[in-house]
């Protein structure tokens, strides 16, 4: 009879599960069986003259202020990757043509929640191959992932292309850039130059590797040119036509347009942004003054998919105008009120020149606020 009390009990019990409390249930199972990644990108991360001086301290230098008011969205992504325009080559520090800046700088980058920098720019040679080297040294002390520079060719074996295994996808992330400013590369350094021939090759070593998606960051474009020049309008179709997922450019020091394109073929989408603009410079001219934050919320069951992404528009507060000591990235949607008047204007004609361009050129790709 206990036995048979039981067995009424359980199917009772059973039987008082509603329809709704099953999809419910089922809800849940399916979004377990989900799996999904938030990926981050910043722009070209610069350190002028005046940026290295505003950051002194009696014991160094400090640029945890730089970053304090988007540390927060930053370290919400998954992964959230920068382009590092700069060398940390040591003593002396400098701006603008040779850069150079305080390794303070990286630590604050990383203290803002950022976990993979990319190196091969323009400027990457700035301080020759000690700054190359040591660039690439405090880059590992700190275990920051990077990628597009490297000591010698084994070096580049080793840890390229970059993997990035985080929960439970596999992101095949390269890096190449159009030139470095007419310094040539000496043995033993590597750096990754845009080259069809050399681009491919990678392309097939991180498809061998089966990962959910590979990613390009590009430096590459025309210097403060708003729409993309023929040559990445070419090399993006290229790199989408040879089994490249997504493609993210820098380099232009302004904010180009961004789309997602679909493969009807495949069933796939592709992203395709050709230049997030400065995240933090000097640069004080018409659009050089800030950039956008990218997100990509991927998803995986079956199939890897683009649940969601979008831009938000960053600016850089100068000390000249802000009358604080040091540059602090701003979102572009801060409250005005809260804004000296002069501040509010610059800030406000950079929003108004970015947000025409995007509502002319943007393909299916919106802003978002945090």
């Amino acid at each position: 009879m206990k036995h048979l009390i039981l067995l009424v009990t359980a199917v009772l019990s059973f039987s008082c599960t509603s329809p709704s409390q099953k999809k419910e249930a089922h809800d849940r199972d399916e979004m377990a069986a989900t799996k999904r990644i938030t990926l981050l990108f910043a722009g070209d991360f610069m350190q002028h003259q005046r940026q290295i001086d505003a950051a002194v301290t009696d014991n160094g230098y400090n640029y945890d202020d730089c970053f304090s008011q988007i540390k927060e969205e930053v370290s919400k992504a998954d992964v959230a990757i920068g382009n590092l325009e700069v060398t940390l080559g040591g003593e002396p520090y400098g701006g603008y043509p040779g850069f150079s800046a305080p390794d303070e700088y990286m630590y604050a980058i990383q203290n803002a929640g950022f976990d993979v920098m990319t190196t091969a720019n323009n400027h990457c040679h700035d301080k020759g191959r000690k700054g190359l080297e040591r660039t690439i040294h405090i880059l590992d002390s700190l275990k920051v992932p990077h990628l597009g520079t490297y000591l010698d060719i084994d070096d580049r074996e080793n840890r390229y292309p970059l993997f990035i295994e985080k929960n439970g996808f596999s992101i095949a992330l390269l890096n190449y850039t159009y030139a470095t400013n007419g310094l040539k590369t000496k043995k033993p350094n590597v750096v990754n130059y845009i080259g069809k021939n050399l681009m491919l090759r990678d392309i097939v070593k991180a498809r061998a590797k089966n990962p959910d998606v590979i990613i390009a960051c590009m430096h590459w474009g025309t210097e403060y040119q708003s729409t993309p020049d023929k040559n990445q309008i070419e090399l993006a179709d290229w790199l989408f036509a040879h089994g490249v997922d997504h493609v993210i450019g820098s380099h232009p020091h302004v904010v180009q347009p961004m789309e997602i394109r679909y493969d009807p073929v495949k069933k796939q989408q592709h992203i395709l942004v050709y230049s997030l603009g400065n995240y933090i410079s000097d640069m004080s001219a018409l659009k050089t003054d800030g950039g956008v934050m990218f997100k990509m919320e991927l998803s995986k069951k079956d199939t890897v998919k683009v649940e969601n992404c979008g831009y938000s528009l960053v600016w850089t507060y100068r000390p000249k105008f802000s009358g604080e000591k040091n540059y602090k990235i701003i979102p572009a949607a801060s409250p005005r009120d809260k804004l000296p008047v002069n501040v509010a204007n610059r800030l406000n004609i950079f929003v108004k020149d970015s947000r025409n361009l995007f509502t002319t050129h943007n393909k299916e790709i919106k802003e978002y606020f945090f």
